[in-house]
């Protein structure tokens, strides 16, 4: 007997293992971030809730939505293009959001890149063609900036946002000598529109100089030098972008005089993290900035936040009335779900071809995606969505909010719902059902802005279930 029990438990076991392993294996040489998600669910105790965390890895990809169609509003690494890769640090830029879906055409001139040096790297000089807005998610170092005949040095660290203005040289060092820096660019093109370009002035072969598109002549009567002593000076560099420095190449460079900023608005960094939180609780923090409280922000229309949701939690579902947010996952794993009208316009066409009455037209769909670090999603204005962070590790999840004047944002669930605001009358009538089965459920979650997730709901209730039983004696 006890044998056919053994049996009986481990024959569900074994065929849910042996059907993810094949459906993992025709998607794991193409999405490692899946088998692992489908590894991890193996230690999920309960079978029924293994098979739904199995099902959430497997048909919820950051490349699909519920229904297996395109997700527009995701990108993965593989969206990311190479700009720039040595041993010592590499620069990645984001594709064009437009080349997705024209739903995107509101941020298409807006670009949105990763910086990653590595310990005691030297970033060489370049200038762009865009206006940046630049965070720095890990690691510390030091940023400089060349005006003329003015240099501005600022260290900076985990935390702070700068701006560099558009063609204005930058270089910088990372200090550390056991720390990664990483730094997320928001660009905004100022010549075309959604294209933007990096330009190096002081550099050689690898990276190539701009100089040496100019004719012999031009230079040599630029710089009042024969071309055989330019040649050694614009053709010498040949180690690319990220350069490998020693201890007195730091210190040198740390020591430089700095001289004071050349333009009426201080470029000092802001941090955004030393700032108390807009809204704090054992789920998550959630630090933000507008051009009103920093002044590195205030033209550009651009706000900043960071949101840290702890491990099963979950940020209430919410919308932005102005603004749109780019999404980029700074750590962490998760799911990010939001409501998109959008997305049905198939389906309407379709019920209106058919000529259905008396029937309500789906409106929304579900755009579900798998985040994890490098991720950008982006959320339009208006567009519901809400933000769960797996087990085991926070979700840190940095956004740039484009156009962001007059911005509010509207929560969804929680103390601090909106819909709250209704009056008892308001209520019935727009839900159909009495007045307080309405506030029941308004009122049921206590917290406000980041509470516990899916996964750490049913945490609780099993909890809260096992005391009712020990309570009432079995």
């Amino acid at each position: 007997m006890a044998t056919r029990r053994i049996e009986a438990l481990l024959f569900p076991l074994l065929l849910l293992l042996l059907s993810s392993s094949c459906l993992l294996a025709s998607s794991s040489k193409s999405d490692p971030e899946k088998k692992r998600c489908v590894m991890e669910c193996s230690a999920t105790p309960e079978q029924q809730q293994r098979k739904l965390c199995v099902h959430r890895c497997l048909d919820h990809s950051g490349d699909q939505e519920s229904g297996r169609e395109h997700n527009p509003y995701y990108f993965g690494q593989r969206s990311y293009q190479q700009w720039s890769r040595t041993e010592h640090g590499r620069l990645e830029v984001l594709e064009r959001f437009a080349r997705r879906s024209d739903h995107l055409l509101g941020v298409d001139n807006y670009r949105l890149a990763v910086l990653e040096a590595e310990p005691q790297t030297f970033i060489m000089p370049c200038h762009w063609d865009a206006e940046q807005v630049v965070y720095v998610m890990q690691g510390r170092g030091t940023i400089t900036l060349l005006h003329e005949e003015r240099r501005v040095s600022h260290d900076i660290k985990r935390g702070d946002i700068m701006r560099v203005p558009a063609g204005m040289i930058v270089y910088a060092i990372n200090k550390a000598s056991n720390e990664r820096l990483r730094v997320a660019m928001l660009l905004h093109p100022i010549s075309t529109p959604g294209h933007i370009e990096e330009y190096h002035a002081a550099a050689g072969r690898n990276p190539q100089t701009f100089y040496t598109s100019f004719s012999n002549e031009v230079l040599e009567a630029a710089f009042n030098t024969p071309w055989t002593k330019l040649e050694r000076v614009f053709r010498s560099q040949r180690k690319g972008e990220f350069i490998k420095i020693t201890e007195d190449q730091i210190r040198a460079l740390s020591e430089s005089k700095t001289e004071s900023w050349p333009f009426g608005l201080s470029n000092e960094p802001y941090n955004l993290l030393e700032n108390s939180p807009s809204h704090s609780n054992e789920h998550g923090q959630l630090h933000e900035v507008t051009g009103n409280e920093c002044e590195l922000l205030q033209d550009l229309n651009v706000d900043v936040s960071i949101a840290n949701i702890s491990e099963r939690s979950m940020m209430a579902p919410n919308y932005d009335t102005r603004s749109t947010k780019l999404a980029m996952v700074v750590e962490g794993r998760g799911y990010i779900e939001m409501a998109c009208p959008h997305r049905s316009a198939e389906r309407r066409r379709s019920q209106e071809e058919t000529g259905s009455q008396g029937e309500q037209r789906v409106r929304y769909r579900t755009v579900r995606s798998r985040v994890s670090r490098g991720s950008v999603f982006v959320i339009p204005a208006g567009h519901p969505a809400a933000a769960v962070a797996a087990a085991n590790e926070n979700l840190q999840v940095l956004c740039f909010g484009i156009r962001s004047e007059n911005n509010r944002r509207y929560y969804l669930a929680g103390r601090n719902n909106v819909l709250n605001r209704l009056d008892r009358a308001a209520k019935a009538m727009a839900f159909g059902v009495p007045a307080e089965k309405v506030e029941e459920v308004l009122n049921a979650q206590p917290e406000s802005v980041f509470m516990p997730g899916p996964e750490r709901r049913r945490e609780e209730e099993e909890k809260g279930r096992q005391l009712v039983f020990k309570f009432a004696g079995f």
